[in-house]
């Protein structure tokens, strides 16, 4: 059976003008393509502050300012109306994006009260992105994240006493104490690994979805696996990305590349750091669907999520999806944010996702005040207990240094009386304490 694709209308207006015009975006570059979602929408994405100021500006005269709405309205089986959730999915979407948010706040809290070490870089604005894919994952599919993962860790199903504690850098962490906040995985949960340096995770995702495909072509295993690399806007410039688009393209592998385009790499405006900033167009480059969607509205992203992951489920190769988003808070906790323009942040804070999805929540009355009330509680109390949970655990032991360090152990890191080295006071002399 043919699989079928979304005409997506996008808007490519000159920087004063409001002239739009339709584009396919998310279809096949190899075959025909067809409605999948259809709908349009006149919803706009605002243009970005000092865009003027931008080295390219003199060179561009245009760059998406609205994006498709990608979202059919879809009859529900069980009922005449036109809602795209039904009630219990709209809760587990509301539920887990005020987690992702208000664990967040608590990280921030506890970084300034000296719990957490080195870099934090936090997720708040961005919910919808996490949420509107991974939710629809199963828990066999791998999800490989970048140095902002801990709501990814948390979307996948790792519980957030796992992820506060890897954070306050205790045995009961995710990874007992040796990632931190940049490094949260889960063998259990297939959370393959949040990166510190930008575009590191791309290929262990590419190997991943090719574990995938091997297994199923190869082993003749009843193997559907999919996976979703998740990267930021200032990855998208680097080698990795595109050696990775063309292999995946090329053996039509099982994943989704998902691009959260915060606006921003680090204080450099994406405007600044790429020749097109439509980085969709990258998809199609390399023979795969290209699409930019609307990354502060879960249910937008959730409709492309379900045909991206849908044709790499189905054997049909991989998505490039561009999700224009906005984080809330700076580059990490290290960083004043004084580089953005007050009025662009305002702007963003007043697309808040999760107040959109509330507003839907209510509109189509698929929630009533006192539901939400219920989980923001349920929330409040989660987030809690993990702090407790994570304070109270202990740190690890010395002996845990040189584990998972080498191959071997015993050529290093166990001496002939079976005792880890580590424990010697020689071992250590001259070096700082442990």
């Amino acid at each position: 059976m043919a699989s079928s694709f979304s005409l997506a209308k996008f808007v490519h207006t000159p920087l004063h003008s409001t002239r739009s015009a339709e584009k396919p975006l998310f279809s096949d570059p190899l075959r025909p393509a067809s409605s999948f979602l259809g709908g349009s929408s006149s919803h706009k994405l605002p243009l970005l502050n000092n865009l003027s100021a931008s080295p390219h500006s003199h060179r561009r005269s245009t760059r998406i300012l609205a994006v498709s709405d990608v979202v059919k309205e879809k009859k529900l089986k069980s009922s005449a109306s036109n809602l795209l959730i039904t009630k219990q999915e709209g809760l587990v979407l509301y539920e887990d994006m005020v987690l992702g948010r208000s664990f967040e706040d608590m990280c921030a809290q506890m970084y300034y009260r000296g719990k957490m070490f080195g870099f934090v870089h936090l997720y708040n604005g961005q919910e919808a992105v996490s949420t509107g894919f991974i939710k629809l994952l199963k828990k066999e599919d791998s999800v490989v994240s970048t140095y902002r993962d801990h709501v990814h860790a948390l979307s996948k199903g790792v519980s957030a006493r796992e992820v506060m504690s890897e954070l306050f850098g205790k045995t009961t962490g995710c990874c007992r104490g040796q990632g931190g906040s940049m490094h949260m995985f889960s063998k259990e949960h297939n959370v393959l690994g949040g990166f510190a340096f930008i575009g590191e995770g791309i290929p262990v995702a590419t190997g991943a979805a090719f574990s995938s495909k091997y297994r199923r072509e190869v082993y003749k295993e009843d193997c559907d696996d999919v996976t979703l690399a998740f990267f930021g806007d200032g990855t998208c410039n680097n080698g990795q990305f595109y050696e990775c688009l063309n292999m995946a393209a090329l053996w039509k592998l099982p994943i989704v590349f998902v691009v959260e385009n915060n606006l921003w790499a680090i204080g450099m405006s994406h405007l600044r750091a790429t020749s097109d900033p439509e980085i969709w167009k990258k998809g199609p480059a390399f023979g795969m669907p290209g699409v930019h969607v609307d990354g502060m509205d879960v249910l937008k992203v959730r409709e492309v999520a379900k045909e991206a992951i849908g044709r790499a489920r189905r054997g049909e190769g991989p998505t490039l999806v561009e999700c224009e988003t906005y984080r809330f808070r700076g580059h990490s906790l290290a960083d004043p944010d004084e580089l953005r323009d007050p009025s662009e942040k305002s702007h963003y804070a007043a697309r808040d996702p999760i107040t959109a999805l509330k507003k839907y929540l209510f509109d189509n009355n698929l929630a009533t005040e006192e539901e939400l009330k219920a989980i923001d509680k349920k929330i409040d109390e989660i987030v809690e207990d993990c702090v407790e949970f994570a304070d109270e655990s202990p740190v690890p032991a010395r002996t845990q240094l040189l584990e998972n360090v080498f191959a071997d152990p015993r050529g290093f890191g166990i001496g002939p009386d079976g005792r880890y080295r580590c424990e010697d006071p020689k071992f250590t002399e001259g070096t700082a304490q442990v």
